[in-house]
């Protein structure tokens, strides 16, 4: 191991420990905000000394390994060593990135569910089937997860695609893995309709939030203005004849939510504030990070929605995320829910940037 750990880690278990005492403490629950707070602590460093029994549990198989191959006569065994010393080391060095990256200052949004917008940016129609593929992309990575997707709202386009799309994803540490996700999208490829076989250039934008409980964000009766006006839907369809939109307007900053999708005027007004909580507590935070570090948000990024962070070409079945570049060289099967090499390749560099803020000394 290049690190030593040890020191570090059995002060994690006594801070789990304390942790324990005060959730079997009587009371605990009476404020609900500092109870979630202990138990979002409490769950982090239980994954962490998790993570930390599989790394010493590698470690200790791999160091057997190398025994054997100086120690061991039977040809057999030495065979079966030197086929798996070379996979236990991958394996002992990606627990390590994981353990490293689970040792810093834990984001309680981390583990939240995520609000997930999609909208089409330059390129017309092309741009609102590349917003269409972006969600079927993040679907079908939820699907491989285990999560679970809810469409909140749509805004859909004449060709089949969106306009706009924003949905929720739920699930485990939903928000740690899709927070990579938010900036500009480009895409270069034919478009069906074209005739000379030129490539197009469009783009997207999407923005993934961490979704907001109410004790995150007070939303107070006198700073909304909620409307009530017909869907938009297309014509003949029965969203068109109740007046079951709703748009919420957050008179202090000026933001403006619009639900109409659901059957009834109170699903879109619940939703609404949904959509608007998140949209606020990513104001809040950004404006934190801002303070907090010019450094890291120019690493990963600042999630905004001018950001140019990924580029798919379809014609050389190539992707290409700028922020750290990576380019492969099978779209096709990151396009089908295949993100997980992305992400790994993002969270490293964020952790490695975290690490020399933090100037951890482990």
């Amino acid at each position: 191991m290049a690190m030593d750990y040890a020191e570090l880690i059995e002060r994690r278990r006594r801070q789990l420990e304390e942790l324990e005492q005060r959730m079997a403490a009587p009371g605990f629950y009476d404020d609900p905000a500092k109870a979630g707070e202990v138990m979002r602590d409490h769950k982090h460093l239980q994954r962490l000394l998790g993570l930390w029994d599989r790394l010493d549990r590698l470690n200790r198989q791999a160091a057997e390994h190398r025994a054997l191959l100086h120690s061991e006569n039977d040809e057999e065994l030495l065979e079966l060593a030197r086929e798996e010393l070379p996979q236990l080391t991958r394996e002992a060095e990606a627990a390590e990135r994981e353990v490293q990256y689970a040792l810093l200052p834990a984001d309680s949004t981390e583990e939240r569910d995520a609000i997930v917008e999609i909208r089409a940016g330059t390129g017309g129609d092309e741009a609102s089937l590349f917003a269409a593929d972006l969600f079927r992309l993040y679907s079908r990575f939820a699907e491989v997860q285990g999560w679970t997707t809810e469409v909140l709202e749509t805004s859909p386009s004449e060709v089949g695609g969106f306009k706009e799309v924003v949905f929720r994803v739920s699930g485990d540490e939903v928000f740690r893995h899709l927070k990579y996700e938010s900036g500009v999208h480009r895409v270069q490829r034919v478009p069906q309709t074209e005739t000379q076989g030129r490539i197009h250039t469009s783009t997207a934008t999407v923005a993934v939030l961490p979704e907001a409980e109410e004790v995150d964000v007070e939303l107070r009766p006198e700073e909304l203005r909620i409307e009530v006006c017909r869907s938009g839907g297309p014509g003949g369809q029965h969203v068109n004849t109740t007046d079951s939109a709703v748009q919420v307007l957050h008179l202090p900053t000026g933001l403006m939510v619009r639900c109409q999708d659901g059957r009834s005027q109170h699903k879109n007004r619940e939703r609404a504030l949904t959509i608007l909580r998140a949209k606020l507590l990513e104001r809040r935070k950004r404006e934190e990070a801002e303070r907090y570090s010019e450094h890291r948000r120019n690493l990963i990024g600042s999630g905004g929605r001018e950001e140019k962070i990924r580029t798919y070409n379809f014609p050389q079945n190539r992707l290409t995320d700028h922020r750290i570049g990576l380019t492969l060289y099978h779209l096709d099967t990151v396009l089908d829910g295949q993100l997980e090499e992305i992400l790994v390749g993002l969270r490293a560099a964020e952790m490695g940037e975290r690490m020399r803020e933090a100037q951890m000394m482990l």
